[in-house]
Order: C-alpha cells, then sequence, then structure tokens
C-alpha cells in the first residue's frame, strides 16, 4: 500500500460510510417501524372513536327504547282497563241481545195471533158481506115486484079511470 495514512484514512472513510450507511437503514427501518405504529395507533384511535360512537348511538337508542317500553308500559295498562270496560258492555249487550231476541219471540207469536185474529175477522166480513148482498138481492128483488104490483095497480086505476069517464060520457049522452 502507497502510504498506511492513505490506506487507514480510506478505511476509516469507508469505515465511516458503512457506518453512516448503517444508521441510515437503521433510521429507515425505525422509521418504517414508527409510521406502522403510527398507522396503528391512527387506526386504533379511529377505531376508538367509531366504537364510542356506536355506544354513544346505543346509550342514545337505549334511552328511547326505555322511553317506547314505559310508552307501551302505559298503552298496555289504559288497554287493560279498557278491555275490561269492553268485556263488560260486551256481556251487557249480550244480555240485552238475549232479551230483545226473547222480546221479538213474544212479538212474533203476537203477531200470528193477531195475523190468525184478523184473518178469522176477514172470514167474517166476507160472510157478513155475502149476506148482506144476499139481503139486498131479496129487498130489491121485493121492490121490483112492489114496483111491479104498483105499475100494475097504476094501469088498473087509469082503466077505472077511463071505463068511469067513459061510463059518464055516456050517460051525460
Amino acid at each position: 500500500m502507497k502510504n498506511p495514512l492513505q490506506s487507514m484514512l480510506i478505511s476509516l472513510a469507508l469505515g465511516l460510510c458503512a457506518l453512516c450507511t448503517w444508521q441510515w437503514y437503521s433510521q429507515v427501518l425505525q422509521h418504517k417501524a414508527m409510521t406502522a405504529l403510527a398507522q396503528t395507533n391512527y387506526d386504533q384511535a379511529t377505531a376508538i372513536q367509531g366504537y364510542t360512537n356506536t355506544i354513544n348511538n346505543m346509550d342514545h337508542q337505549m334511552a328511547q327504547m326505555d322511553a317506547h317500553m314505559s310508552d307501551l308500559r302505559d298503552t298496555i295498562a289504559s288497554n287493560a282497563t279498557t278491555i275490561v270496560d269492553l268485556h263488560q258492555e260486551n256481556t251487557r249487550l249480550n244480555i240485552a241481545v238475549e232479551s230483545y231476541s226473547n222480546a221479538v219471540g213474544v212479538l212474533q207469536t203476537q203477531i200470528k195471533l193477531a195475523n190468525e185474529s184478523i184473518r178469522q175477522q176477514n172470514e167474517a166480513l166476507k160472510d157478513l158481506v155475502a149476506q148482506r148482498d144476499e139481503f139486498v138481492k131479496r129487498l130489491n128483488d121485493s121492490i121490483k115486484e112492489r114496483n111491479d104490483i104498483v105499475t100494475k095497480y097504476n094501469e088498473l086505476a087509469k082503466q077505472v079511470e077511463q071505463l068511469q069517464a067513459s061510463q059518464s060520457k055516456k050517460q051525460q049522452k
């Protein structure tokens, strides 16, 4: 080697370059690790934020569901009293329907009796009308006979008058 000092300087320079390269490589690896950790940290922070938001949303939904459930409980309680009232009303109406049905049956029986009575009265009226017609016919026949007798009497009376008039003319002559 030409000069030991130069060789040493070159080896020191090469050693220094190697040290710089190694340090640079080490820093790149550290930077990659830090970037990966930072990304992991960011991902975890994002996940934590998402979970926190989800928990807040679920808390809000649970509060809404609790309010809705208490409203439903109130509705169930009011519906229960309404159902009891409706059952009582249904029972009352069933009793009323039964009494109306009984009344309808009684009325139908009375209507049948009234119809039968009306039918009998109609038959009696028909018989009475037939008797009246027969009586009127006999009365008319009787009046016709009497009118015929009166007509014959009037004719005889005219003839008697004419005879008397003709006899009195004969006697005057």
